[in-house]
């Protein structure tokens, strides 16, 4: 049995977006975002029962500033404790895993999706994505952009402005484009 265009992008092979079932799953994410980037800060409540029904899985205390934006949402699975400040993005087009105790600052990006580099594959429509991994308290600073398939471990803070194209170990200080390790945490 062939596969699916979900089940293709969730393996990480080419696939079309504009598949049928995708495009209504984008149908359906872009209708509870509208809702949920319409609300006020005093309507939590509400924020998070969308959030429930938006995300794979959402973590109790999930805090984020509207507007947000992601893909489909579903592939999303958040731990508890969530905070994400004005205007961040996330491209779910495979899973996205963001432990608890996870800050972000206004504007961070975490895209796991891609495109092919080679024009000719590029040209017929099909797209590429990678999972994503975030660790336990984290700290990711502005404007910082989490590339396909980055796995940044726990107690590791990402700097301002980061481009984070490798994996980031744990219990460390990193930044830059490309983003490098920049100092070790020690034990105490």
């Amino acid at each position: 049995m062939e596969k699916t265009e979900k089940q293709k992008m969730l393996a990480g092979e080419l696939y079309l977006a504009e598949d049928p079932e995708l495009v209504a799953e984008s149908q359906r994410t872009n209708r509870l975002l509208q809702k949920y980037n319409s609300t006020i800060a005093e309507q939590q409540e509400q924020r998070q029962k969308i959030l429930q029904e938006l995300f794979g899985k959402v973590g109790e205390k999930t805090i984020i500033v509207p507007p947000f934006h992601c893909d489909y949402g579903s592939n999303i699975y958040a731990g508890h404790k969530l905070y994400m400040n004005y205007g961040c993005v996330i491209l779910d087009c495979n899973i996205v895993e963001i432990g608890n105790n996870v800050l972000c600052a206004p504007y961070v990006q975490i895209y796991a999706a891609y495109h092919p580099v080679e024009p000719e594959i590029r040209l017929t429509g099909r797209e590429l994505a990678a999972p994503v991994k975030i660790g336990n308290n984290v700290w990711i600073g502005g404007n910082a952009v989490i590339c396909p398939g980055v796995t940044i471990g726990d107690n590791t803070t990402i700097g301002a402005g980061s481009v984070v194209v490798k994996d980031i170990p744990a219990n460390v200080v990193a930044a830059g484009n490309p983003c490098r390790i920049i100092r070790y945490l020690s034990d105490n």
